[in-house]
Parts: structure tokens; C-alpha cells; sequence
């Protein structure tokens, strides 16, 4: 890992990895896990915005494009776009809802379904292998450390408003 990637000012301020701070190596990790995925799963013919799309429709069908992009922290255009793709792919279709013609329903298609299977079976291994570096000895701090970081940030984010 190269400092100079993670955009947090001079190396040479920062000094080692290992003399980092907590929070600083969590922010550096957190940074890196993304791009790491998106690799993994573009080798699979989706988009990583598209995987996440059929994951959530996966477990709870029929969202809305709006909540989708809620729940994924985007914008609805966005999410349109990753839509339209989708859908043209066979993954995902649009329905009107039953109970509101004027609204618009997502639907994970058996295409999709299958698609997420094979891409998450494949990628899973991968996936496991970046948290099995976590000694056994170890595990119960990190995870309080972990769980008491969540609680902070939803503590703070309920503090500023945000209805998640």
C-alpha cells in the first residue's frame, strides 16, 4: 500500500503504517475495501452498482427506485442508470404497483437471481480471505471495537438528522 494513494496528505508526515493511528488505518482500509470489491465482481458481467441493486432486490423485492437509492446512498438518476442496464440485461423488470398505478416497483428476475448466485459464490472466497487476518486471539476486540464504532456512527448520524 502506497500512502500517496489514500489522499491523506504527505507520506512522510504520516510516517509508517504500523505508527498510524486506529482510526486513520480503520479510514485507510475502509478506502481500499471498495475498489478491491468492485474488481472482483466486475470480472463477473455486472457492474458493482448493479450487483448491489440485485443483492437488495434479492432480499426484499418490489422496492422502490427511490428507496433503492436510498439505501445506497446515491442518487435516483444514479440508480436510473444502473436500472436501465439491468433491466436491457434481463435482470430486472418494472412493474406498476398493484395498490398505485403512478408508482413503479423493482423486480429481481431469475436471470438476475442467478447471476447473483454465481457472482457471490465466486467471489466469496475472495471476500472471506481479506477478514481472515484477524488472529483468534484477537477477534473479541476487534469485534468491540467494531461494534462500538457502528454505535457511534448511528448515534451521530440520528443526532444529524439522517432517517436511516
Amino acid at each position: 500500500m502506497d500512502p500517496r494513494d489514500l489522499g491523506y496528505g504527505d507520506p512522510e508526515e504520516l510516517g509508517p503504517p504500523e505508527q498510524w493511528p486506529i482510526g486513520r488505518l480503520f479510514a485507510a482500509a475502509a478506502r481500499l475495501v471498495g475498489p478491491t470489491m468492485w474488481r472482483l465482481i466486475e470480472g463477473h458481467g455486472v457492474s458493482p452498482a448493479g450487483f448491489f441493486v440485485l443483492r437488495m432486490l434479492g432480499s426484499q423485492d418490489g422496492l422502490r427506485p427511490g428507496e433503492v437509492a436510498r439505501r445506497m446512498m446515491t442518487s435516483p438518476a444514479s440508480v436510473t442508470s444502473v436500472l436501465g442496464t439491468l433491466e436491457r440485461n434481463g435482470h430486472v423488470e418494472r412493474r406498476r404497483d398493484e395498490h398505485d398505478r403512478r408508482a413503479v416497483r423493482l423486480h429481481i428476475t431469475e436471470t438476475g437471481s442467478r447471476l447473483v448466485a454465481v457472482t457471490a459464490e465466486a467471489i466469496g472466497p475472495d471476500i472471506w480471505s481479506f477478514y481472515d487476518v484477524v488472529e483468534p486471539e484477537d477477534e473479541p476486540a476487534v469485534r468491540r471495537f467494531l461494534l462500538a464504532l457502528l454505535d457511534r456512527f448511528d448515534t451521530l448520524s440520528q443526532q444529524n438528522g439522517d432517517p436511516s
